[in-house]
């Protein structure tokens, strides 16, 4: 490069390094002209003093250079790719169009440069990278599937290269994307080996104390360990070479991450991880003695030790998804511990190692034949040094989301639907409230109507009401079962409201004609008038069909005629109560967030119902708000583990004055309406405390009751079980 000033000595000397690195392993596949147009192009943007360091004050040329080396000699993909790598940041800060690569260098490295710009620019509006939802939307923004491998080991050289970075937040913050993110790509990839270095490098950099106690642990048992496998693979070594069998054979440990992750699985510490290695045996064979030799050899080795017939994995004969090929089997070897044993032949090796059987197992595909087909293309695909057979790609990447589309809210959150769904179907998803009173939607800027079909990609911005209900033909117009499911519930509460109206008119009236309300009497009249059900009966009155005054007047009959009989016993089940009292929130000042959060909205889980005085956790929902729940929350422990990062410590402050909170008791005793009765009676008796709904199932002699109080902190509602335990009948009392 001209320009000496851009770049540091150590980086003068890397660059030569690196240059003559890259044009020795990219070979016939970049052409010597295509060289120096590259030399010249990046040249020039090292003079614009256009180019700038990234946030751990990497150099982009080299960066790129090294992700291109990455690229070329770790995966194996060459020519465009490594073009289109060198390229991209050129054509990011707009000192070369994609129109002037098009002309120089044609049509593929302009797809991969396009690819890579617009992936760059879906990773920085969302943050959200341990979505996969995320995941796959990447997947479909990328025209091409060479622009995955390439972000993969562009992430990859980023972590080996940050390991003294003093920006320690930036740095964890790159490794949690590589572990939730990139990782999981590489794996379905069959990227293993980078894979692999990608999590070991997260766990270094999000727990490093973690990472060395398990480093120096394995370094400590390392002599240990050598011997054991020496002596275990020497008889296997002599009879594999006595039938005849070329073959490698070696111990490898297992890696740092993939132990620390046993130890979560198993709750065990690291004295308790017993395979701490696997032994690989890598055979030299031709392709149409793989498999025969790989039985071979597993033949002579479970005659040898005795095998265990749970933990054979036959990759042979029906290979994973993404290519893998191997046999493992797990053998008691010396001193009685189980060891693994992985075969394979060296192509398959190769594969393993390299990613070379990139392929996704997607929805859509069916049959093994789809499979193998793709299976062969992408191969031969990566194998190829011009790669011109990795066009098909573009088709196949296509039909990966037939069933399938991803939208953007307006703050940059990301959101799975089915193929088809519409507005109202996004409304819906994102909460059911805003599903109610939705009214229509901007979609990329533009105003739609309920009906609007999304497609991948939008920008949906939801439009609501405050005097907008759900309708029943809605139920047409969405396409989603939870949408559907919603929907119904909300027309239900909708006839709940309009019944229990109807409910208190009547109960006025008889009130106002000194009437005495018999439930039983009540039951049979609705029966005489023709109607199915109490909800049918009520709703008519509701909407004026049935006049209230004609109801009142056949009760009346009915009670002369009977001689208004009292009904001593009934059955509690199906007895449902709805108070329809609002939820009371906690005030701003009664939770202290932690880190002096300013400005940001928590709301009290749904899931748990935390109260005044319980011991509770903040968490980061997607939206940028927090949850409160209790720390024994049936959902705490995955939200503890997968989340970490989105943990924020809470507590409560002051004294809960004039704050109520919504929680749910489950009450189970005898089958008697009058202990619901006595139920209620207690509850109504208590001051700060109101029932805000209950319902009760029966069955054999026994009634379940769920009860929704509104009560001020968890001494008062260990007070009220106690005093409902003693009720007469209640067998137990718990909250839920």
């Amino acid at each position: 490069m001209e320009e000496i000033v851009f770049f540091r000595d150590k980086e003068k000397k890397l660059l030569q390094t690196l240059y003559k690195k890259l044009i020795l392993s990219a070979g016939d596949s970049v052409k010597r002209e295509e060289a120096v147009k590259i030399k010249r192009i990046l040249t020039d943007a090292v003079c614009s003093n256009k180019l700038s360091r990234n946030i751990f004050d990497m150099n982009p040329v080299l960066k790129d250079m090294q992700t291109a080396c990455i690229v070329s000699e770790e995966i194996g993909m060459k020519g465009s790719c490594l073009i289109g790598i060198m390229l991209h940041e050129v054509v990011k800060i707009n000192l070369f169009t994609l129109e002037q690569v098009r002309e120089k260098f044609g049509e593929e490295v302009t797809t991969i440069i396009k690819g890579l710009v617009r992936t760059n620019e879906l990773n920085a509006r969302n943050e959200v990278v341990e979505s996969e939802n995320f995941r796959n939307l990447l997947i479909s923004f990328a025209e091409d599937m060479r622009v995955i491998l390439i972000k993969i080991a562009d992430r990859v050289n980023v972590m080996r290269q940050i390991k003294d970075a003093e920006n320690e937040e930036e740095r964890e913050k790159v490794a949690k994307e590589a572990k939730y993110l990139y990782a999981p790509l590489a794996h379905k990839l069959g990227l293993y080996k980078l894979k692999s270095e990608l999590e070991d490098l997260s766990l270094k950099y999000t727990q490093r104390a973690v990472y060395y106690d398990i480093k120096e642990k394995l370094n400590e048992t390392k002599a240990s360990r050598d011997r054991y496998i020496a002596s275990f693979i020497t008889p296997i070594e002599k009879k594999l070479k006595e039938a005849g069998l070329t073959f490698d054979i070696n111990g490898r440990t297992k890696t740092i991450y993939s132990i620390w992750n046993k130890m979560q699985k198993q709750k065990t510490p690291f004295e308790g991880i017993y395979d701490l290695f696997a032994i690989r045996i890598i055979l030299d064979s031709g392709i149409k003695k793989e498999k025969q030799d790989c039985w071979q050899a597993y033949s002579i080795i479970t005659d040898m030790y005795q095998p265990n017939p749970k933990r054979l994995r036959d990759w042979l004969s029906i290979p994973k998804s993404n290519g893998y090929e191997s046999l493992h089997i797990t053998v008691i070897g010396p001193e009685a511990k189980w060891v693994e044993i992985q075969i394979r032949t060296q192509r398959m090796d190769d594969i393993a190692e390299r990613g070379l059987a990139a392929h996704w197992k997607y929805k859509g595909i069916k049959g093994e034949s789809g499979l193998d087909e793709w299976l062969i293309s992408v191969r031969e695909a990566l194998e190829n040094s011009d790669t011109d057979s990795m066009n098909m790609m573009d088709q196949f990447k296509m039909d990966l989301y037939e069933d399938e589309v991803f939208v953007f809210t307006p703050k940059g959150d990301l959101f799975k639907l089915a193929k088809g769904a519409t507005v109202l179907d996004f409304a819906f998803h994102i909460h059911t409230k805003v599903g109610s009173h939705c009214i229509g939607a901007k979609v990329n800027g533009r105003n739609v109507q309920l009906k609007q079909v999304l497609n991948s990609g939008d920008q949906v911005e939801i439009l609501t009401s405050n005097t907008q209900t759900p309708k029943l033909d809605w139920l047409k117009i969405v396409k989603t079962s939870r949408a559907r499911n919603k929907i119904r519930q909300a027309l239900k509460e909708i006839t709940g409201k309009q019944t229990e109206f109807a409910r208190e008119t009547l109960d006025r009236k008889f009130r106002n004609r000194k009437l005495d309300y018999d439930e039983a009497v009540m039951m049979r009249l609705i029966k005489k008038l023709g109607y199915k059900t109490v909800t049918e009966f009520y709703l008519r009155i509701a909407d004026e069909t049935l006049d209230i005054n004609t109801v009142i007047e056949k009760y009346a009959e009915l009670c002369r005629n009977e001689g208004n009989e009292e009904i001593t016993y009934r059955s509690a089940e199906g007895y449902n109560l709805q108070m329809g009292e609002e939820e009371a929130s906690a005030k701003e000042d009664v939770l202290i967030i932690d880190q002096n959060l300013k400005g940001i909205d928590f709301k009290l889980a749904r899931c748990c119902n935390p109260i005044y005085g319980d011991d509770v956790f903040g968490f980061v929902t997607v939206n940028g708000g927090i949850k409160v729940h209790r720390q024994n929350c049936s959902n705490a422990l995955q939200m503890k583990e997968r989340f970490p990062y989105r943990i924020v410590k809470a507590r409560w402050s002051g004294k809960s004055v004039g704050s109520r909170y919504a929680t749910t008791l489950r009450v189970i005793g005898h089958d008697d309406i009058g202990i619901v009765t006595n139920i209620t009676s207690l509850i109504s008796k208590e001051n700060d405390i109101s029932l805000r709904s209950i319902s009760i199932d029966s069955n054999d002699g026994l009634f379940s009751g769920t009860l929704t109080i509104m009560i001020g902190d968890n001494s008062k509602l260990e007070n009220l079980i106690k005093k409902l335990k003693t009720i007469k009948g209640v067998k137990q009392v718990s909250r839920n």
